[in-house]
């Protein structure tokens, strides 16, 4: 798997995340909805680096593909906490 199959795949993922949690948003308290508010500005930052790298991968740099990743995967898992603690 290419290195930007991998990013489109974990963008799904978080994606997946973050529409389940969006749902049960509704139901939270003030604290819930700060969380949601600070992981969306980071989800919109992640989106923007993706769109970046899909434009000029050829040009990216090893250390601006390991901290997309990075910041993927600490979307993912901040999503997946909140939407479980929501359940």
């Amino acid at each position: 798997m290419s290195f930007l199959d991998e990013l489109k795949q974990l963008s799904e993922k978080i994606k997946t995340f973050r529409d389940e949690a969006r749902v049960q948003i509704h139901l939270a308290g003030e604290e819930v909805n700060d969380e949601w508010d600070d992981l969306e500005k980071d989800w919109e930052k992640f989106r923007g680096r993706l769109d970046d790298l899909w434009h000029d991968a050829d040009d990216a740099s090893k250390d601006v593909r390991d901290k997309t990743h990075e910041l993927g995967e600490n979307l993912k898992t901040a999503y997946e906490n909140l939407r479980n603690r929501l359940k």
